[in-house]
């Protein structure tokens, strides 16, 4: 026996609006659980230069540091005894040149401590433009 008879069914559909929402719950929970270990293993490759040579100017302020630590200003041993005496080194070295530029030659070796004093020292003296060499490549 048939009931139905007159009554036309009703098409089946899909109703997407509970699927999206599910989707949206997993994503926010696999965001806020997901860890970013950016610190773990940082492998750092020091770039390398393929310029060509500057031509020297006669305002620069020659700075070497080698892997002692030892410094050398306008092809003059330097003491370093604080940060202050590197900037008055410096600011001698500069002389009256408008805007010397201080050319920073660090060893490979050298510790970041030791570049770090000499752009304090540039800046305790009042030298902004500072440039650093590197080895060409070639």
């Amino acid at each position: 026996m048939n009931f139905q008879r007159g009554q036309e069914k009703e098409p089946l559909e899909i109703n997407l609006v509970p699927l999206i929402d599910v989707m949206m719950v997993i994503l926010i929970f696999l965001m806020i659980t997901t860890t970013y270990s950016k610190y773990t293993e940082l492998q750092i490759n020091l770039p390398s230069a393929d310029a060509d040579k500057q031509l020297e100017r006669s305002n620069e302020i020659a700075v070497l540091v080698n892997a002692q630590g030892q410094y050398v200003i306008n092809r003059r041993p330097v003491a370093f005894r604080n940060v202050t005496d590197l900037a008055d080194e410096l600011k001698r070295a500069g002389g009256g040149a408008k805007e010397p530029v201080v050319v920073i030659s660090a060893d490979a070796t050298a510790t970041h401590q030791a570049v770090i004093r000499v752009m304090e020292a540039a800046r305790l003296a009042g030298l902004s433009q500072i440039t650093f060499t590197t080895q060409s490549t070639k």
